[in-house]
């Protein structure tokens, strides 16, 4: 810690993710803990060296953190279990990263683990009102957001389809994926209608699965990734939220979103912008969200994502990659270790060790997690 600085830097030691699928026959403790495992082997570090346990989940039950460590060994460290929705693996991750900057612990781990149904996320964060209504199904909210955006911006059907054939031919080249095979525009266009525009290609699987990292106060070796900022905002009052229900207008609109919030803390905080950074993980799980989620990160215009998409500007090998390890529409969305998995792809590009995706030479990436409540979280990077 520098002389002028009041708090730690922090970095990430070590980060494991486990293979995304379906897999009936594994308990989550088991899920979890092989990821637990697989970043300690990656830190090159022993069990006892963690002084406390961050672990995100959703529909995982009571006491689901203490469950997959218990897998691993009771230690008497705490643990503290922790349901932010979408943004649960996120919301692990920005405490065990503030009680490392602020010098509470030296070396803790945040891990984010999920086994999804078959079917529609059964959506419990609405008010009874909601629920009788119909508002919890998310592809439909989605669907209205993206007519809006499309009578707004002149978006089209394919621009929304290039994302998920971008995104899917990333994820074939990310053996963790749930699908790890590319699409085609006319399978994406040709695909059942779900909520209309949405068509089954333009929205991300359910998968089971975790991921895990060690967080320290101290650079263990030249493979840690430093940890720039975190940040997480939840609702602001009058924004126009159609993933929550509220699509009317209403009179009061605030200046700033909760997406454009968190963006702009998680910069002020990293003493970075937009223009800094390499490499980004965008909020996939509708892929027309993907372009609105760029757009409210500050890398571009609002209504410019589409166009840039055309371009190649979100490519792998363009100026601004975007899901380079096919996000959640290849990857898939266990929903307590998504936000966690897209900090997981920063730190294994920021490394150098992507293989077939690898971007050239990365110094700064994003990761941005939405989840409902609402929760907004961004994290960035730096090598």
């Amino acid at each position: 810690m520098s002389e002028t600085s009041k708090f730690h830097d922090v970095y990430i030691a070590g980060s494991s993710t486990t293979k995304w699928g379906s897999f009936p026959d594994r308990s989550i403790s088991s899920i979890g803990s092989e990821a637990i495992v697989g970043a300690l082997k990656d830190a090159q570090l022993e069990w006892g060296g963690i002084e406390a346990v961050f672990a995100g989940s959703v529909y995982q039950g009571t006491g689901s953190g203490h469950r997959v460590v218990g897998e691993v060994g009771f230690t008497g460290i705490p643990i503290v279990n922790v349901e932010n929705a979408c943004s649960s693996g996120a919301s692990a991750f920005r405490l065990a990263y503030d009680s490392i900057r602020s010098g509470q612990y030296e070396t803790v781990l945040a891990v984010g683990f999920e086994k999804m149904p078959r079917g529609p996320i059964p959506s419990t964060a609405f008010p009874q009102w909601q629920l009788l209504m119909g508002f919890n199904v998310q592809p439909a909210n989605y669907a209205l957001e993206t007519m809006e955006y499309m009578r707004l911006y002149g978006a089209t059907i394919e621009d929304f389809a290039r994302v998920s054939v971008k995104n899917r031919r990333n994820g074939a080249l990310n053996p963790n994926a749930r699908f790890q095979k590319e699409v085609t525009m006319d399978e994406v266009l040709e695909s059942a209608m779900i909520a209309s525009p949405l068509r089954l290609l333009n929205c991300c699987p359910l998968a089971d699965g975790a991921v895990a990292m060690i967080l320290t106060r101290k650079r263990l070796n030249g493979r840690a990734v430093k940890v720039a900022s975190s940040a997480l905002v939840s609702g602001v009052y009058g924004e126009e939220m159609y993933q929550s229900g509220i699509t009317a207008s209403v009179h009061h609109y605030p200046s700033e979103g909760i997406v454009e919030k968190s963006a702009r803390e998680a910069y002020e905080q990293a003493g970075v912008g937009p223009e800094d950074v390499h490499i980004v993980q965008a909020y996939d799980s509708m892929g027309p969200g993907e372009l609105w989620d760029v757009e409210k990160l500050g890398f571009c215009a609002r209504g410019e994502a589409p166009r840039l998409l055309r371009e190649g500007v979100f490519e792998r090998t363009g100026k601004i990659p975007v899901n380079t390890d096919g996000g959640l529409l290849s990857r898939g969305h266990p929903l307590g270790a998504t936000a966690l998995a897209q900090i997981h792809e920063l730190v294994v590009q920021l490394r150098g060790e992507a293989g077939h995706r690898q971007v050239a030479d990365p110094k700064v990436g994003l990761a941005h997690a939405m989840g409902a409540g609402p929760n907004s979280a961004v994290t960035i990077l730096q090598r």
